[in-house]
């Protein structure tokens, strides 16, 4: 089967395009990851070539040891994935150790995996360890980024103030989510503090930067940025129009508990004083 036909290429990117279509991706900004199954690499194996140069990841990540990473490429636009994907993405293979890459497919034109593959592979190391979830995405939707420049920066003020804007935010992240300070994009620093934050939940905000998220499959993970993208929109609006006069209280939260089966943290129903 040629990797262009298979379901999980198809699913990356359509992926790529939704991303590109709802403008969280200006120019050459953003990436995704897949971690492929046994059986997707079982069936794609004779067109790969895994006979070229080994290099360094910045980190280790032996968790990831012989795995197989369709990601995005460093300075490639998500327009353009639709396009000519071959151009766009690449294969890698994660060598014994987990500390090395080496691109198998892809890249045609030339080119090598995203300045973010030390925080891709960190979380997958991670999420791998902890489930199933073979998602990583990476964007720049503009109202969760706003927002970091006016809430407080921590994981109970964006997790609360975001539960509040739809009922289905708690069941959708009932884990809340929690939030990255500054770091130099594409640093081994960011994907340190990344992983480490990630291991509790499956979404991110990178302060003044843009939102990580994980997941099973693409439709979860796009779904779930998408529905946080959509909160902060609606707090945004709230906020411009001169803030809350009343909202879903803790024990509204706590109603959605038993029918959706799910439990929320209680650190994250606790009465929030903001600053403003």
């Amino acid at each position: 089967m040629s990797i262009l036909n298979t379901e999980f290429m198809r699913g990356f990117i359509r992926m790529c395009d939704d991303g590109w279509q709802l403008d969280w991706h200006e120019r050459n900004t953003g990436n995704l990851s897949y971690r492929l199954s046994p059986e997707e690499l079982f069936a794609i194996a004779d067109e790969l070539d895994c006979t070229g140069a080994w290099t360094s990841i910045g980190l280790d990540v032996p968790g990831l040891a012989g795995e197989f990473i369709l990601v995005t490429g460093s300075n490639k636009f998500f327009r353009n994935v639709i396009l000519a994907p071959q151009e766009c993405i690449c294969m890698i293979e994660i060598n014994a150790a987990g500390d090395m890459y080496r691109i198998c497919w892809g890249l045609t034109a030339g080119g090598r995996p995203t300045s973010e593959l030390p925080t891709h592979l960190a979380v997958h190391e991670v999420k791998k360890q902890s489930g199933n979830q073979r998602v990583i995405y990476h964007a720049h939707p503009a109202n969760a980024i706003a927002l970091s420049f006016v809430l407080p920066l921590t994981d109970e003020a964006f997790t609360r103030e975001l539960w509040e804007m739809m009922a289905e935010c708690p069941v959708v992240f009932p884990d809340g989510l929690t939030v990255v300070p500054w770091f130099v994009p594409g640093s081994i620093e960011a994907a340190v503090a990344t992983a480490e934050r990630m291991q509790q939940c499956d979404a991110a905000v990178w302060s003044h930067h843009g939102m990580f998220c994980s997941g099973e499959g693409f439709d979860v993970t796009f779904g779930l940025m998408h529905t946080i993208e959509k909160a902060a929109e609606i707090l945004v609006k709230v906020r411009a129009m001169g803030g809350k006069r009343h909202a879903l209280t803790p024990d509204m939260l706590r109603k959605l508990e038993e029918p959706f089966g799910i439990e929320l943290p209680e650190n994250f129903l606790q009465e929030l004083e903001l600053p403003f």
